[in-house]
């Protein structure tokens, strides 16, 4: 920035000489004030980034600013909507969201690269025969290496039998990756009712405090119709985020599935192969 300002300096006083020395019938007053004008210009350029740097340090500020005040507000709402509504809604929330993260650790751990799997698997058996290949799949993490394992641990009996036996056992590694997802279902129908279980009550106390006051000015029912609001906002929004964990999770299932019929298919071709050698 030193350089440009020096720079601008120079060519701004080339360019008053030479204008000087083009135009010497031209008054001294006149050159006095172009050279002024010149040296506030510059001195203009000078001092912009000293005061654009003040605003660009204000902006964390504002930033943090801003999240104090949401959480101060989304405080406030949760203690207006009354805590008997908001915590259980919080509590379906907070268990969702851990059995979530939960599972979406457990399936991407779970997720096996097939086509490397397979050929390490062909290479074992060519060079060590089954017991090559089991030891690869105990090496390697994930359902489709213990559907795998389980194929080869059954290579002695004749086909039918190991196709039933990989079949069943894909079964079983199905159902652990759908461990917990009947509770995250429960968790999103659950928050949506408790908020609309407090809208009921909500309305309920309005009317009773109507009847109480024989009025029914804004003022009289305003707490009531709060409590309605806010307990149904909350629940919605707690089943919102849980419904697109769980579809995530469906959907991750769903690829490990196909995952798991297709190295199934593989896995038959391979054993076949094998015992015709």
């Amino acid at each position: 920035m030193k350089k440009l300002l020096s720079f601008l300096l120079l060519c701004g006083v080339f360019v008053m000489f030479s204008s000087t020395a083009n135009a010497q019938d031209e008054p001294a007053a006149q050159q006095e004030s172009a050279a002024a004008s010149d040296l506030s210009s510059l001195d203009a350029l000078s001092a912009a980034p000293a005061a654009e740097q003040p605003q660009q340090a204000q902006q964390p500020a504002a930033a943090e600013g801003g999240l104090k005040v949401m959480h101060q507000v989304a405080k406030s709402k949760f203690i207006e909507g009354g805590a008997g509504w908001m915590t259980p809604i919080l509590i379906f929330l907070i268990i969702g969201l851990a059995i979530g993260i939960e599972r979406i650790i457990y399936l991407n751990l779970a997720t096996t690269n097939t086509d490397k799997l397979l050929q390490n698997i062909e290479k074992a058996l060519d060079e060590g025969g089954i017991e090559a290949a089991k030891e690869v799949c105990r090496n390697t993490r994930g359902p489709v290496a213990s559907i795998f394992y389980q194929g080869f641990d059954r290579s002695s009996e004749d086909i039918d039998a190991i196709e039933k036996s990989v079949i069943s056992y894909g079964g079983l590694q199905m159902a652990k990756m759908e461990k917990g997802m009947i509770w995250l279902g429960l968790f999103i129908a659950l928050a949506p009712s408790m908020g609309f279980l407090g809208t009921v009550v909500g309305m309920i106390m309005a009317f009773d405090d109507i009847q109480k006051a024989s009025d029914m000015s804004p003022a009289v029912v305003a707490g009531g119709m709060k409590v309605a609001l806010l307990t149904t906002t909350f629940g919605l929004i707690v089943a919102m985020i849980l419904q697109l964990v769980y579809n995530y999770l469906l959907d991750k299932i769903d690829s490990l599935v196909a995952d798991m019929e297709n190295s199934s298919i593989s896995l038959m071709d391979i054993l076949v192969k094998y015992k015709a050698k």
